[in-house]
């Protein structure tokens, strides 16, 4: 089953917010991984910005999760209020994740190629030709 989220993006105040949508939707964060956990390759990270939300993933049911992490500095600078979120799609298999960005990023502007992702799924990002942001997702742990 491909699933589709709601992917935000906050200016420091992930974990804030976070905390606020879970006193609203109750349970527990599915994953919450710190920048200083899963830094980038060859990048030095200051104590503040490592303690930043590199990911956090909030179950609302059994289909959705709402999804976050931190962005602004020098990894995203260009942070808009109320623009601030891409749709995140969750597919079973490496062939329709790959049919999947090919077809949505056509004219479109690739931010990241799909690729093996530190943390293990495959991966990728890029703005619609209409301008919507989209992360496109799969975990081989979840299907072939």
């Amino acid at each position: 089953m491909t699933t589709v989220n709601v992917y935000l993006t906050f200016n420091g105040n992930c974990e804030a917010a976070f905390g606020f949508y879970k006193s609203v939707f109750g349970g527990e964060f599915a994953n919450l991984v710190r920048f200083k956990d899963m830094p980038p390759p060859g990048a030095t990270l200051s104590a503040e910005a490592g303690e930043k939300i590199m990911h956090v993933a909030l179950p609302v049911s059994t289909e959705t999760m709402l999804m976050g992490s931190d962005t602004g500095d020098d990894r995203a600078s260009g942070f808009v209020p109320g623009n601030n979120f891409a749709i995140s799609i969750n597919s079973d298999t490496r062939d329709e994740t790959d049919r999947i960005f090919k077809d949505l990023a056509k004219d479109g502007t690739v931010t990241m190629p799909l690729m093996e992702a530190p943390w293990g799924d495959y991966f990728g990002m890029f703005t619609d030709k209409f301008g919507i942001n989209w992360m496109i997702s799969h975990n081989p742990k979840m299907g072939q």
